[in-house]
C-alpha cells in the first residue's frame, strides 16, 4: 500500500490557525507554533470572558444604582430593601437605565422605598 502524505491537509489547517491569528503581535502573528499556542491562550480566554462579562456588567449597574440613590441620603443595600418590602420588581439593568436617563422616574423608586422602610 502506498504512503498517503498529508501535505495539503496539513497546509490548510496551519493556514487556517494564522488566518485566526491575524493582528497578533510579532511572531504570533506568522509562525505556526507561536500562533497556535497564541489562538488557543486567546479562545480560552474569550470563553472565560463571555462569563466574566455577565458579572461585570451587573457590578456596573450596581456601581450606577449606588451613586444615585447616593444623592437622596440611601445606600443601595437600604434602597434594594425597601423595593423588595414594597413589592417591586425591577432588575438592576432597569434601574441603573432609570438612574441614568430619567432621573425623576428614579426618585419616585427611592421615594417608595424609603416609605416602605418606614413601615
Amino acid at each position: 500500500m502506498a504512503r498517503v502524505k498529508g501535505g495539503p491537509t496539513t497546509r490548510q489547517r496551519r493556514k487556517k490557525v494564522i488566518k485566526q491569528a491575524k493582528g497578533y503581535f510579532g511572531t504570533k502573528s506568522t509562525h505556526f507554533k507561536k500562533a497556535k499556542e497564541q489562538v488557543m491562550k486567546s479562545l480560552a480566554y474569550a470563553y472565560r470572558d463571555r462569563k466574566q462579562r455577565k458579572r461585570d456588567f451587573r457590578k456596573l449597574w450596581i456601581q450606577r444604582i449606588n451613586a444615585s440613590t447616593r444623592e437622596y441620603d440611601l445606600s443601595y443595600s437600604q434602597f434594594m430593601n425597601g423595593l423588595h418590602k414594597a413589592n417591586i420588581e425591577v432588575n438592576r439593568k432597569m434601574l441603573s437605565e432609570l438612574a441614568i436617563n430619567n432621573p425623576t422616574e428614579f426618585k419616585v423608586l427611592v421615594e417608595e422605598s424609603k416609605k416602605a422602610l418606614k413601615n
